[in-house]
């Protein structure tokens, strides 16, 4: 199994967890809850990985540095 599978399992494992867990409640905001769940821990590992260097965490990522660093100062990691 590739790790991008792995990843979209792990998902697919907290999600249904997740749905399990509402008990009959009416979900709302998935999609930025799981952006927001997912986006941030990324942001941080990926910026660890590249020592701080936002050009190479933002070439890693495959973003724009700016738009890197919009989402670093959206998420307060600067």
């Amino acid at each position: 199994m590739s790790r991008s599978n792995e990843i979209a399992d792990s998902i697919l494992r907290t999600l249904d967890q997740y749905f399990r867990d509402l008990d009959g409640e009416k979900p709302a905001a998935i999609y930025d809850m799981v952006i927001r769940n997912v986006e941030r821990p990324m942001l941080e590992f990926v910026l660890r990985q590249a020592n701080g260097n936002q050009t190479v965490a933002a070439e890693m990522l495959g973003i724009n540095r700016n738009t890197l660093r919009r989402k670093l100062t959206e998420y307060e990691l600067l």
